[in-house]
Protein backbone atom coordinates (compact mmCIF):
# COMPACT_ATOMS: atom_id res chain seq x y z
CA UNK A 1 0.00 0.00 0.00
CA UNK A 2 1.45 3.52 -0.92
CA UNK A 3 2.06 5.82 1.17
CA UNK A 4 1.58 9.96 1.08
CA UNK A 5 4.17 11.83 3.10
CA UNK A 6 1.80 14.72 4.76
CA UNK A 7 2.43 18.39 6.36
CA UNK A 8 1.23 20.14 9.22
CA UNK A 9 -0.62 23.31 7.86
CA UNK A 10 -2.22 25.18 10.61
CA UNK A 11 -4.53 24.86 12.86
CA UNK A 12 -8.05 26.34 11.73
CA UNK A 13 -10.95 27.73 14.48
CA UNK A 14 -13.89 25.56 14.53
CA UNK A 15 -17.05 27.71 13.59
CA UNK A 16 -19.30 25.34 15.22
CA UNK A 17 -17.98 23.54 18.26
CA UNK A 18 -16.36 26.03 21.03
CA UNK A 19 -12.85 25.16 22.30
CA UNK A 20 -12.62 23.01 19.01
CA UNK A 21 -10.07 23.09 16.08
CA UNK A 22 -9.35 21.79 13.48
CA UNK A 23 -5.98 20.55 12.36
CA UNK A 24 -4.95 20.87 8.39
CA UNK A 25 -2.46 17.81 7.03
CA UNK A 26 -1.69 18.59 3.30
CA UNK A 27 -0.31 16.34 1.22
CA UNK A 28 3.75 16.95 0.65
CA UNK A 29 3.08 16.94 -3.41
CA UNK A 30 -0.14 17.56 -3.86
CA UNK A 31 -3.04 19.50 -3.05
CA UNK A 32 -5.58 17.35 -1.21
CA UNK A 33 -6.08 18.30 2.66
CA UNK A 34 -7.77 16.46 5.72
CA UNK A 35 -9.03 18.33 7.99
CA UNK A 36 -8.94 16.56 12.03
CA UNK A 37 -11.03 17.72 14.45
CA UNK A 38 -9.23 18.60 17.78
CA UNK A 39 -9.69 19.77 21.12
CA UNK A 40 -8.36 22.67 22.88
CA UNK A 41 -5.95 20.81 24.54
CA UNK A 42 -4.38 19.23 21.68
CA UNK A 43 -4.44 22.09 19.33
CA UNK A 44 -1.83 23.87 22.21
CA UNK A 45 0.16 21.28 21.82
CA UNK A 46 0.84 21.39 18.40
CA UNK A 47 0.89 25.17 18.45
CA UNK A 48 3.48 25.29 21.04
CA UNK A 49 5.68 22.90 19.02
CA UNK A 50 4.88 24.74 15.45
CA UNK A 51 6.13 27.46 16.78
CA UNK A 52 9.27 26.38 18.99
CA UNK A 53 7.86 27.68 21.81
CA UNK A 54 10.05 26.19 25.16
CA UNK A 55 8.17 26.37 28.12
CA UNK A 56 9.89 26.74 31.22
CA UNK A 57 9.55 23.06 32.56
CA UNK A 58 8.19 20.50 30.09
CA UNK A 59 4.88 19.82 29.06
CA UNK A 60 3.64 16.34 28.27
CA UNK A 61 4.88 15.93 24.57
CA UNK A 62 8.43 17.04 25.73
CA UNK A 63 8.38 15.19 28.49
CA UNK A 64 7.60 12.15 26.03
CA UNK A 65 10.65 13.25 23.83
CA UNK A 66 12.83 13.38 26.86
CA UNK A 67 12.40 10.47 27.94
CA UNK A 68 12.64 8.33 24.81
CA UNK A 69 16.16 10.45 24.28
CA UNK A 70 16.96 9.59 27.33
CA UNK A 71 16.49 5.75 26.76
CA UNK A 72 17.79 5.85 23.58
CA UNK A 73 14.61 5.04 21.22
CA UNK A 74 13.89 7.59 18.53
CA UNK A 75 11.07 8.04 16.82
CA UNK A 76 11.76 7.66 13.23
CA UNK A 77 7.66 8.26 11.35
CA UNK A 78 4.11 8.81 12.62
CA UNK A 79 1.79 6.85 10.30
CA UNK A 80 -1.93 7.59 10.07
CA UNK A 81 -2.78 4.32 8.98
CA UNK A 82 -6.83 3.87 9.63
CA UNK A 83 -9.85 5.54 9.07
CA UNK A 84 -13.35 4.38 10.46
CA UNK A 85 -16.48 6.49 11.06
CA UNK A 86 -14.69 9.30 11.17
CA UNK A 87 -12.09 9.00 13.33
CA UNK A 88 -8.37 8.70 12.53
CA UNK A 89 -6.02 5.88 13.80
CA UNK A 90 -2.61 6.51 14.01
CA UNK A 91 0.92 4.64 15.29
CA UNK A 92 4.23 5.57 16.01
CA UNK A 93 7.46 3.82 14.28
CA UNK A 94 10.25 3.74 17.26
CA UNK A 95 13.78 1.90 16.88
CA UNK A 96 15.17 1.32 19.83
CA UNK A 97 18.90 -0.54 19.80
CA UNK A 98 18.50 -1.09 15.99
CA UNK A 99 14.92 -2.84 16.52
CA UNK A 100 11.73 -1.33 15.11
CA UNK A 101 8.35 -1.03 16.74
CA UNK A 102 4.70 0.54 16.83
CA UNK A 103 2.97 2.26 19.18
CA UNK A 104 -0.65 3.00 19.11
CA UNK A 105 -1.15 6.81 19.59
CA UNK A 106 -3.96 8.70 19.21
CA UNK A 107 -3.56 11.46 15.78
CA UNK A 108 -3.29 14.50 18.15
CA UNK A 109 -0.60 13.54 19.96
CA UNK A 110 1.43 11.84 17.05
CA UNK A 111 1.28 14.61 15.50
CA UNK A 112 2.50 16.59 17.97
CA UNK A 113 5.25 14.40 18.88
CA UNK A 114 6.43 14.23 14.87
CA UNK A 115 6.72 18.15 14.76
CA UNK A 116 8.99 18.05 17.90
CA UNK A 117 11.23 15.78 17.15
CA UNK A 118 10.69 16.35 13.36
CA UNK A 119 9.74 12.72 12.07
CA UNK A 120 7.93 12.54 8.41
CA UNK A 121 4.07 11.98 9.08
CA UNK A 122 2.07 9.24 5.99
CA UNK A 123 -1.34 8.16 5.26
CA UNK A 124 -2.40 5.79 2.89
CA UNK A 125 -3.36 6.65 -0.43
CA UNK A 126 -6.74 5.02 0.47
CA UNK A 127 -7.38 7.35 3.80
CA UNK A 128 -6.68 10.53 1.57
CA UNK A 129 -8.96 9.74 -1.28
CA UNK A 130 -11.81 9.08 1.38
CA UNK A 131 -11.12 11.81 3.89
CA UNK A 132 -8.79 14.50 1.42
CA UNK A 133 -10.35 17.60 0.31
CA UNK A 134 -8.63 18.95 -2.91
CA UNK A 135 -7.74 22.78 -2.68
CA UNK A 136 -7.23 25.24 -5.63
CA UNK A 137 -3.50 25.78 -5.14
CA UNK A 138 -4.77 29.78 -6.65
CA UNK A 139 -6.97 30.27 -3.37
CA UNK A 140 -5.83 32.34 -0.47
CA UNK A 141 -3.54 29.56 1.56
CA UNK A 142 -4.12 28.33 5.15
CA UNK A 143 -1.85 30.16 7.33
CA UNK A 144 1.34 28.06 8.44
CA UNK A 145 1.14 29.60 11.81
CA UNK A 146 -2.01 28.45 13.83
CA UNK A 147 -4.91 31.31 13.72
CA UNK A 148 -5.56 32.76 17.30
CA UNK A 149 -8.43 35.13 15.72
CA UNK A 150 -11.74 33.61 16.05
CA UNK A 151 -13.52 33.89 12.91
CA UNK A 152 -17.16 35.02 13.05
CA UNK A 153 -20.46 32.19 13.49
CA UNK A 154 -22.01 31.43 10.77
CA UNK A 155 -26.16 31.61 10.98
CA UNK A 156 -26.81 28.00 9.85
CA UNK A 157 -28.22 25.30 11.43
CA UNK A 158 -26.47 22.55 13.46
CA UNK A 159 -26.25 18.76 12.18
CA UNK A 160 -26.81 17.34 9.34
CA UNK A 161 -30.16 18.50 8.54
CA UNK A 162 -29.15 21.40 7.02
CA UNK A 163 -27.95 19.54 3.90
CA UNK A 164 -31.35 17.29 3.39
CA UNK A 165 -33.02 19.44 0.69
CA UNK A 166 -29.68 20.21 -1.38
CA UNK A 167 -28.36 18.23 -3.92
CA UNK A 168 -25.80 16.57 -4.68
CA UNK A 169 -24.76 19.35 -7.04
CA UNK A 170 -25.53 21.86 -4.66
CA UNK A 171 -23.43 20.40 -1.85
CA UNK A 172 -20.53 20.38 -3.82
CA UNK A 173 -21.03 24.32 -4.80
CA UNK A 174 -21.46 24.85 -1.27
CA UNK A 175 -17.84 22.30 -0.72
CA UNK A 176 -16.28 24.78 -2.74
CA UNK A 177 -17.47 27.55 -1.15
CA UNK A 178 -16.21 26.23 2.56
CA UNK A 179 -12.89 25.22 1.17
CA UNK A 180 -12.75 28.83 -0.25
CA UNK A 181 -13.35 30.34 3.62
CA UNK A 182 -11.29 28.48 4.57
CA UNK A 183 -13.71 26.75 6.72
CA UNK A 184 -11.89 23.22 6.86
CA UNK A 185 -14.57 21.68 9.73
CA UNK A 186 -17.70 22.81 7.64
CA UNK A 187 -16.31 21.64 3.94
CA UNK A 188 -15.12 18.29 6.19
CA UNK A 189 -19.13 17.70 6.93
CA UNK A 190 -20.14 18.10 3.67
CA UNK A 191 -18.13 15.74 2.34
CA UNK A 192 -18.54 13.26 4.11
CA UNK A 193 -22.21 13.90 3.38
CA UNK A 194 -21.92 13.70 -0.45
CA UNK A 195 -19.58 10.60 -0.18
CA UNK A 196 -22.37 8.81 2.00
CA UNK A 197 -24.76 9.87 -1.01
CA UNK A 198 -22.93 8.43 -3.81
CA UNK A 199 -22.29 5.68 -1.48
CA UNK A 200 -25.70 4.57 -1.33
CA UNK A 201 -26.69 5.15 -5.16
Amino acid sequence: MSKVRLKVLGLSCSQTQSGAYALILSEENGNRRIPIVIGGFEAQAIAIGLERLHPPRPLTHDLFINFAQTFNISITEVNIYHLEEGIFYSELVCMNNGSYMKIDARTSDAVALAIRCNCPIYTTEQIIDKAGIVFNVSEEQVSEQPETAKKEPQPTATGTDKYEKLSVKELKKLLSKSISNEDYEEASHIRDEIQRREGGE
